[in-house]
């Protein structure tokens, strides 16, 4: 009986590490811990510093995702770390270009909250910074934007940040544009990922490939997967693929939350799956954003991609349309009309990991439920 029961889990053991490879812990993955936590921004640049915008547009993707022109209430919270001095500047010439409202700090549309005295600048964090403030305001011009500023991108100190943002009663959306390793300590913080205002959180699922990767893990965010769009030259749809960069797969430490079991998808084996959504990503495909140089004043126009380049949207759509929930998402992906919500991305892959890296009708590990067709869900 016992040599039964020792069979029996370490065929489980056996299936749960085949997960796309998400599940395997070899000697450096073992050792890893929160402590040693840093964000990355899955952020990748196609093109740089150019003195012309050249990439997707805020009126493409709005056609391309079938969202409203305008819109948007309450404070989308974007989460990154460092200082940006020169982020009002650099939205102000964003929005002139595309046509937006002015979203400044005078003006109550903008607002910087620094968690330390004497941050630091950092240039890549920088274009980050850029890449989601000026998306946000561009799906949402309505809403208001609230940019918290973490000291540093230790894991300890990009909490604080989203703890900040959580506790704000007029923030809907938290957007978290960086990720990294899962490690033993992340179920006991998911909490970090609640508000009593009701604000959900986003957080992209990695650039890399295949794999899962913290916080899109947690069971209180919404993981944003990444696609590729093939567009005709003036910028209209032609379809709609699983990029290869984008991070999905099964976590190593969280188990299968009950929105993800009442759907039943196949293979999690217990554990959560990831991502929930997708969204453009592909640097080929990217979009176009502005940041300055330095201190200056002055910059060019990047064209960048990777799954950072999701939350904040998905953040602005929930702002457009207060009715984003994880429960919510998976209803509307299994009722006869969904269709309405989501394009089923059923093409591509982020490996060699046969199931768990290939796009699929329904759900899949690369681009999850799929990505959004609407902004009410």
């Amino acid at each position: 009986m016992k040599n039964k029961k020792l069979v029996a889990v370490l065929a489980a053991a056996f299936i749960f590490l085949c997960a796309g490879g998400a599940g395997r812990l070899d000697a450096a993955q073992a050792s890893y811990h929160f402590a040693n936590f840093l964000g990355k921004p899955p952020i990748h640049i196609f093109k740089s510093a150019q003195k012309d915008p050249a990439g997707v547009t805020p009126s493409e993707i709005k056609r391309i995702y079938n969202l409203p022109a305008s819109g948007g209430t309450g404070t989308i919270a974007i989460i990154d770390a460092y200082d940006d001095a020169n982020i009002e500047n650099d939205l102000g010439v964003f929005d002139a270009r595309y046509g937006l409202p002015a979203c400044t700090v005078k003006g109550g549309c903008l607002e910087k909250h620094a968690m330390a005295a004497g941050t630091a600048a950092n240039s890549g964090w920088a274009l980050e910074t850029s890449l989601d403030v000026e998306w946000a305001h561009a799906i949402a011009p309505q809403a208001k934007i609230l940019l918290v500023e973490a000291k540093t991108p230790s894991g300890s100190n990009l909490l604080d940040a989203i703890d900040y943002a959580a506790g704000r009663k007029d923030v809907v959306a938290v957007s978290i544009s960086w990720g990294g390793p899962e490690f033993p300590e992340e179920t006991s913080l998911d909490s970090h990922f609640a508000s009593a205002a009701g604000a959900v959180f986003f957080a992209a699922s990695g650039d890399d490939g295949a794999g899962a990767s913290w916080p899109a893990a947690s069971p209180n965010v919404v993981g944003v997967g990444g696609t590729s769009l093939e567009l005709f030259k003036e910028g209209s749809f032609i379809s709609e693929s699983a990029w290869s960069g984008s991070g999905g797969g099964v976590s190593k430490y969280e188990p299968e939350p009950i929105y993800q079991r009442s759907y039943s998808i196949p293979k999690a084996n217990g554990h959560r799956a990831i991502p929930d959504v997708a969204y453009n990503a592909d640097p080929k495909s990217g979009y176009v954003v502005y940041k300055s140089s330095g201190s200056s004043k002055t910059g060019g126009w990047y064209t960048v991609g990777g799954t950072s380049a999701g939350a904040p949207q998905w953040a602005a759509i929930e702002a457009l349309g207060h009715s984003i929930s994880l429960s919510e998402l998976y209803a509307d992906k299994a009722s006869a009309t969904t269709l309405q919500f989501f394009r089923d991305i059923t093409s591509g892959a982020n490996g060699t990991c046969k199931y768990y890296c290939n796009a699929r009708a329904r759900y899949d590990y690369v681009t999850g439920l799929g990505s959004p067709q609407t902004a009410s869900f």
